[in-house]
């Protein structure tokens, strides 16, 4: 099977989609989830951006030296 054939959604699926998420969250709770939900999409976006800058260091070095 092709990704793009499992992931493409006509418009009843989304409607559908839609309408479990109106009848579980209710109205007023759908927007706070989608900031959650954007606000961590941003939030790696901003660290895969970080990880990417040449000359960063990883920060998940191991700096103990009874360690080794």
């Amino acid at each position: 099977m092709n990704t793009l054939t499992i992931l493409s959604l006509s418009w009843q699926h989304i409607l559908i989609v839609a309408i479990i998420l109106l009848l579980l969250f209710g109205g007023k709770k759908i927007p706070e989830l989608m900031r959650g939900f954007g606000s961590g999409i941003k939030e790696f976006k901003d660290a895969v951006k970080e990880e990417d800058k040449p000359g960063s260091e990883n920060k998940t070095t191991n700096n103990n030296p009874s360690s080794n």
